[in-house]
């Protein structure tokens, strides 16, 4: 029913942005008809869909590429309809590769973490290894400092072995 009639028929006047019904009580209808207001957009939008829909039909080669796509989403619904079993079988079978992804993830993240923290614990470390590096070099002179890079490497070649 239209709304002008509904109003008529429940004996609401529109006064301003308020309705009011014989007994002067306001905004009795507000509720409703901000409800048909949503309906009437929801149809609008509905019919311009089905209005856009019918004149793009008007064009052969997308009445020829509806035609294809609408015979493969009926084969699809059709075959899944059929094998029922089968589908539910790769839906969990798809969940599972999903949930484990999601597991392998989670202890990526979780390893990753542990890597970043013992970084954290390792560079004042290393930040105090760098300084007395730096003043050992810096105290002694050139040829020192080769003699020093000498042991150093020795001392490494033994370590190795």
């Amino acid at each position: 029913m239209h709304l002008a009639a509904r109003l008529k028929q429940n004996k609401v006047e529109y006064i301003g942005i308020y309705f009011i019904n014989e007994n002067n009580d306001k905004n009795i209808l507000e509720g409703e008809v901000k409800k048909m207001g949503k309906n009437l957009f929801l149809r609008g939008m509905v019919f311009g869909a089905i209005a856009g829909g019918a004149l793009s039909l008007l064009d052969k080669k997308t009445r020829q590429d509806m035609k294809v796509n609408v015979k493969k989403a009926y084969d699809q619904v059709s075959y899944a309809a059929r094998h029922p079993r089968e589908i539910t079988e790769n839906i969990k079978e798809t969940a599972e590769k999903v949930r484990n992804t999601i597991e392998e993830i989670s202890e990526d993240i979780s390893y990753i973490t542990g890597k970043v923290d013992e970084l954290r614990e390792l560079t004042p470390q290393v930040k105090e290894i760098v300084k007395e590096t730096k003043g050992t070099f810096s105290n002694h002179e050139d040829s020192d400092v080769e003699e020093l890079l000498k042991e150093v490497v020795v001392e490494e070649g033994s370590i190795e072995k």
